[in-house]
Formats: structure tokens, sequence, C-alpha cells
């Protein structure tokens, strides 16, 4: 029944559109929060709107889990997030636009590593040497030669992406000086 970290921005205030397309609930929903929940207490600004930090969104995207996805009622989620915050708790797994990307670019790289990998082991050498990797062999010693031979992919797409920019550098530098 889990659901996917939501994304918060990286901004200081929310007004309430966004923070409704964040949490995917109508403004009348999040305002009848705001009057049941009193830990979700925005901000007004001098026009009078609501104005929500990002903590403010953490606990209305903490209440929506509770309601929607735990199924408690109005007056069981109150008492749990009392529990919470009494015991101060995390209140839920949020990323920030820059966390996200860098898990998202996290992924990208396993993804090639994995790539890479595939083709080491179905690589075979052409010596007298036993294949790199035999799981019916020895299954430990191939779980300790995977990670090695992820680690040194992992190690040589790096090298290949740093003599990718070197080259790059050396081509603009060889264009600048003509």
């Amino acid at each position: 029944m889990g659901q996917e970290a939501v994304i918060i921005p990286e901004k200081i205030f929310f007004k309430i559109g966004e923070v409704c397309n964040i949490l995917d609930v109508q403004a009348h929903v999040l305002r009848y929060w705001e009057t049941e929940f009193p830990m979700l207490s925005p901000q007004k600004n001098r026009s009078g709107q609501r104005t929500y930090r990002r903590r403010d969104v953490e606990m209305a995207l903490r209440i929506k889990d509770l309601l929607y996805e735990d199924l408690y009622t109005i007056a069981g989620a109150k008492k749990r997030l009392q529990k919470e915050i009494k015991e101060g708790t995390k209140l839920k797994v949020v990323k920030t636009e820059k966390e996200a990307e860098k898990e998202k670019e996290e992924l990208r790289v396993d993804d090639s590593i994995d790539t890479e990998l595939l083709e080491i082991e179905d690589f075979e050498l052409e010596s007298d040497q036993p294949p790199l990797i035999n799981e019916a062999a020895d299954p430990e010693l191939s779980k300790d030669r995977r990670e090695a031979l992820k680690s040194l992919a992992s190690q040589l797409l790096e090298l290949r992406e740093m003599l990718k920019s070197d080259q790059t550098l050396k081509a603009e530098e060889h264009i600048n000086k003509m």
C-alpha cells in the first residue's frame, strides 16, 4: 500500500494551490484538515492568503498518508500525529528536487554499470584462465568477484567520463587557439 515518496520543490513558501497539487487533494480538503489538525497551521500573508512552509507541506503529506493509506479516522490520525510529534519521529520521507535528481543520476549510473557488467560477464577469456565468474563452482567467490567487477566497472566508467571531458577540454582549447 506504500506510495512513492513525494518531491517537494525547493521553495520557502507555497500557496494553497501549489500544496494541493503536491498532495493531489482539493483546496477545501486542505482547509478542512487545518480546522481538524492544530499541527497544520499555515501562516497568512498580508492579503490573507495561506502561505505554507515546507514543514506544513510535510505535515499535510503525513495527514494524507494516515487518512488515505493507513485508513485512520480523523480522531485516530490526530492522536497518531500527536504521538509522533511527542516522540520526535520523522513525519514522512520527502525528497527535495535536488535529492530526487541525484537519486535519478545514481540510478542511471547503476544501470550503466549493470550493462557494462553484463558485457564483462559475457566476455570469454581467450587464455587458459578460468572464466571470471563461475557461480556453480564457488558461489561465495563469485559474489566477491561480482562486487570486484562492479567496483572495477564503476572505476572504468568514471575514467572514461574523465577522458571524454579531458578530450572535450583539449578540443575547446584547440578551437580557441585558432
